[in-house]
């Protein structure tokens, strides 16, 4: 049987019902594709960079952008549309599925290659996948009116944007993390293109190349699926100077813990931030617990928000007057390093499982805002404010709600990020603690790995004590120590600061201006 010619017209009114099948079935796949590269290139950069809300709005508005060129584009290509829309999607495969491994190896070097990497992707995938819709349209208006057309493939456009929108949150981000994610995605950019040379061979001139480079295209995606977590830990090696013996994407975070093999110091990041160094950690936590912990009055009742590392509990757990520890973390992955992981666990002193403490893996923002028992301390050992979803953390709205959990002569205390580094973030968040409590106290201490580090303590009817007499065992902190961490030097003295809010969040946009400078 002789083997069908190309049609020289290009009329694609002919196309079978299993064929049309396919183009809307590539449709909804382009934009379940679209869409999810543009969710690992903002989450790569919010992963690298911080500040997610400046990355996704720049990663959206640019891939808009592109996407608009691209579909402006499509007009001066040939009139071969099905050869077309193939190529393009074996680019799309192509750029899309190395991306975010481009943008790992990319960020060590310099600030302004990862720029001109990021925005680079953006651009070449926003236009590859603007050209895809005018192109799957004008084939489909051959064989339906203009209007079945365009609400065809807008419908199955919008459908499968919202399937990539779910599936990467829930699905391909905790299970495969953001490299792997990528060439996933690649994958399925390949074989859709793969599945249209075998329905549409005969509308193609050079189906056997098309197909070599397809398969070969395949077949470096498959690898790179098999080799994931080895390309994974290379990436990672730019990033963190020491060996990697834990790491774990969750659904709220990326989780790494590293030790070198030189000092033995092990360290905990989380989304690439420094959480503590094993070498240092105790100033931090000592300081952070043991003030808040030596003013008289009752403490048997302890809520600790974030520590899931079981550090502050460590300290905590010094005082026999403590009768109950409530910690909330929202990742149940944190907590449960916090009791297995054998490094931690000797550093922690296995603090997660005692008797007294009862971990709560919810989002301390709605374990606040709900009726429960009333706390004479509250330690709030969170991550510094670098993007919108912590800042509500540090609001007074936060605070406003705690302040009805608490006892009427209880106290609160939290980590407040550096006064020397972030000057206006370290004031503002003194502000808004004292737009809801009338009493704080502002201190400060040295931690080599962190720089100078400030804390604020405040509470509701009583004056802070003038001393802090530490009865417990520690190995940094006592008396003088604290009298000495009172006192501001003329570079990090009290600066005016706006009071944080949720409604208007000034605290995380103060962060990321004091890192700029």
């Amino acid at each position: 049987m002789p083997t069908p010619s190309i049609p020289a017209s290009n009329d694609y009114s002919q196309l079978s019902a299993k064929q049309t099948g396919i183009l809307l079935i590539s449709i909804l796949i382009v934009a379940l594709c679209g869409i999810t590269y543009e969710l690992i290139i903002s989450s790569v950069s919010t992963y690298l960079l911080g500040n997610s809300i400046y990355q996704f709005s720049l990663t959206i508005g640019f891939f808009m952008f592109a996407m608009g060129v691209g579909s402006y584009l499509s007009k001066l290509m040939g009139k071969q549309l099905i050869n077309n829309f193939i190529k393009v999607e074996i680019a799309i495969s192509l750029v899309g599925g190395v991306c975010s491994l481009l943008l790992m190896i990319a960020f060590p070097m310099a600030r302004a290659l990862y720029d001109a990497t990021m925005y680079g992707l953006i651009l070449i995938i926003g236009a590859l996948v603007g050209m895809e819709i005018p192109i799957l349209t004008t084939i489909l208006t051959h064989k339906y009116s203009t209007r079945d057309s365009i609400a065809n493939v807008m419908s199955l456009d919008y459908i499968g944007a919202l399937i990539g929108s779910v599936a990467f949150p829930l699905l391909l981000l905790p299970q495969l993390g953001l490299i792997r994610a990528s060439f996933a995605i690649g994958l399925i950019n390949i074989l859709t293109a793969l599945t249209n040379i075998h329905f549409f061979r005969h509308y193609l001139p050079r189906a056997r190349l098309l197909i070599a480079v397809t398969l070969s295209i395949l077949a470096l995606m498959v690898i790179f699926m098999v080799l994931g977590s080895q390309l994974t830990n290379y990436a990672e090696k730019h990033l963190y100077f020491d060996q990697i013996i834990y790491k774990k994407q969750t659904p709220y975070q990326k989780i790494v813990v590293t030790e070198s093999v030189v000092t033995r110091d092990q360290r905990l990041y989380i989304d690439g931030h420094i959480q503590f160094s094993s070498r240092d950690e105790y100033r931090y936590h000592e300081s952070l617990v043991h003030p808040i912990m030596s003013v008289a009055g009752n403490k048997e009742n302890i809520l600790v928000l974030g520590g899931g590392d079981g550090l502050a509990l460590r300290e905590i757990l010094k005082y026999d007057t403590v009768k109950h520890i409530d910690l909330v973390d929202i990742d149940p992955e944190m907590t449960t390093v916090g009791k297995q992981l054998t490094m931690l666990v000797k550093l922690n002193k296995n603090s997660l499982n005692h008797e007294k403490v009862q971990v709560f893996n919810q989002d301390a923002f709605s374990f606040i805002n709900q009726a429960g028992k009333r706390y004479d301390r509250v330690i709030i050992d969170m991550p510094d404010p670098h993007n919108e979803a912590i800042n509500k953390l540090y609001s007074k709205e936060f605070y406003t709600m705690i302040r009805k959990r608490m006892q009427p002569n209880a106290l609160i205390v939290t980590q407040s990020s550096s006064p020397f580094f972030t000057p206006r973030t370290f004031w503002c968040i003194e502000q808004t603690l004292a737009s809801i409590f009338p009493h704080t106290l502002s201190y400060q201490v040295a931690i080599p790995s962190f720089g100078i580090w400030g804390f604020n303590i405040a509470r509701l009817n009583q004056l802070m004590p003038n001393t802090f007499k530490i009865n417990v065992p520690t190995r940094y902190l006592n008396q003088q120590a604290m009298q000495a961490a009172m006192i501001f030097g003329k570079d990090i003295q009290k600066i005016n600061s706006p009071i944080n809010s949720i409604m208007e969040p000034k605290l995380y946009q103060l962060y990321i201006e004091d890192l700029k400078i």
